[in-house]
Formats: C-alpha cells, sequence, structure tokens
C-alpha cells in the first residue's frame, strides 16, 4: 500500500536509481489479458504499474489510450473487474505496487468509499484521478489514508507556483508531474521547458516526482530520469501492445519493458 511505494522510492534513492512506471488500461487488448500483462510489466523490470481504469471521456488522454478504453469498454470491463484483475495478479505472485489510474465519475458511481475500501482489500495501493482536484477529494483523501492508499495528485507546467504547494500538501507518496499542457502520447521530443518545470516544483516540495505524458523510448526515458524520480509511460506500452496483434503479446511487453530500463542500473 502507501509504504510499498514509499519504500520504492526509498531504495531507488539510494541506489541513484529512477523508478520506471508503465500505464496499462485494464481490460485491453481484452480482460483475459490483463493479469498477464501486469505480470509481463514487472517480469520486464517495471517498478510500479498504473491501471487505467476504462472511461468513456478520457480527456486528458491522447487517440491511442482512447481507444484502448473504447475497446476495453465494449469488451464489458467493469470498476470490479478491474479489482478483480489486481487481485488475481497478487494471487499470481506480483510485488510491485499498482495504483488505480482515471477518472472521478466510475469512483463515484461505484462510491467512492466502496471503491478505496475494496481497491485495498484487493491488493491496489492508492489512485491517481486525474480530473479530482484537492478542493474537492477532502473525503476521497482522508478514506485513502484510513485504508493506508496512496492519493497522488497532478501538476503541469501551467500550475503556478502557490497552487503548487496547495496541491503538493495533499500528497503521501509522490506527485505526478504533467510533462506537457496537452493529453497523453508519444511525442518525437521533450517539452523544452520540462527541466525548468520540475525544478520549480522540487522548490516547493521534498516528496519524490513522477513525470508522464509524453515519454516513449529509451532515449526519453533516460532523459526525464536526470531530473524526475519515476518515469511513466503508457501509450507507448499500448502501442507496443498492438504492433503485436494478439501474438506473444506479453513477450513483447515483457522486453518493451526491459529494453527502456537497460541502462537505468539496478535498483
Amino acid at each position: 500500500m502507501r509504504d510499498r511505494i514509499t519504500q520504492k522510492f526509498i531504495s531507488a534513492r539510494e541506489a541513484n536509481y529512477t523508478l520506471f512506471m508503465p500505464y496499462l488500461t485494464a481490460g485491453y487488448p481484452h480482460p483475459k489479458e490483463t493479469v498477464n500483462l501486469l505480470l509481463a510489466l514487472e517480469e520486464g523490470g517495471a517498478d510500479a504499474i498504473e491501471l487505467g481504469i476504462p472511461f468513456t471521456d478520457p480527456l486528458a488522454d491522447g487517440t491511442t489510450i482512447q481507444k484502448a478504453n473504447e475497446i476495453s469498454l465494449t469488451a464489458g470491463t467493469t470498476f470490479p473487474d478491474c479489482l478483480n484483475f489486481v487481485e488475481e495478479a497478487r494471487n499470481r505472485g506480483l510485488k510491485i505496487p499498482v495504483l488505480l489510474m482515471g477518472y472521478a465519475n466510475p469512483f463515484h458511481a461505484y462510491g467512492d468509499q466502496k471503491a478505496i475500501k475494496d481497491a485495498a482489500r484487493k491488493g491496489a495501493d492508492g489512485f491517481i484521478v486525474v480530473d479530482l482536484p484537492p478542493e474537492e477529494s477532502a473525503n476521497f483523501i482522508q478514506t485513502c489514508k484510513q485504508q493506508e492508499m496512496s492519493f497522488v495528485p497532478l501538476v503541469s507546467p501551467t500550475t503556478i507556483d502557490s497552487r503548487i504547494e496547495h496541491i503538493s500538501e495533499s500528497a503521501d507518496t509522490f506527485l505526478y508531474c504533467v510533462s506537457v499542457t496537452g493529453t497523453t502520447g508519444e511525442r518525437a521530443s521533450l517539452p523544452l521547458n520540462l527541466e525548468t518545470f520540475i525544478k520549480r516544483v522540487r522548490r516547493k516540495t521534498n516528496l519524490p516526482l513522477a513525470v508522464g505524458f509524453g515519454i516513449s523510448t529509451q532515449s526519453q526515458f533516460a532523459s526525464v530520469g536526470k531530473i524526475a524520480d519515476a518515469v511513466v509511460m503508457g501509450s507507448a506500452i499500448i502501442s507496443v501492445i498492438d504492433a503485436a496483434g494478439g501474438d506473444n503479446v506479453t513477450q513483447q511487453v515483457r522486453e518493451f519493458v526491459s529494453h527502456v530500463i537497460a541502462k537505468n542500473g539496478s535498483p
């Protein structure tokens, strides 16, 4: 739970190691594949996983993850299914932290307190809720604390300094820094102002920083790893799944993760 995430960051900092947090849309490419893919990500060397909860209107996501959401929902994936994926993966040996990432609506529809309690019981470690600002999340955060679950807020390049400080007060394990002002998706290059943005955030919090959105290659991972404590990669994982076309998809994902972190040292 929270402690599992915190320990990952402590160990990584002591070893001068950048955590790799791949994102996977639950239920994509098919619900029966999710648990195998979670295990493949860990086997490839992932340090934590963001499990995306499929939603009909993922406004912060680009076309790649939007499509994955649509296909997952068409296959009938529900929030309880997502929790069951985590539970089954834990039963099959998954050890690394799993953060449930998504939008507020599915959690509200299920019941916030029930969602958090059931997620904790099934083996998840926390939540990243893209459209739930601190001003609207007091009860959600409180329940997370009671269940020893992490709540990870987001900041972006347009977030002013005073607000970064305010948002960081609602965090307990790390802050998620959105690298760009647009949506998720693979990009040819990193934002020119990314290092300046990360330095600005560090002046307002002592918490570890994870950077996501637009990171898709080994070289980009290495570059971001010089300024961040963790790197998130999502659309690139979905693209690997797409390219596999159902043939050895878990092997392809495992090999991609191993390739990305190959020059990252040892945790």
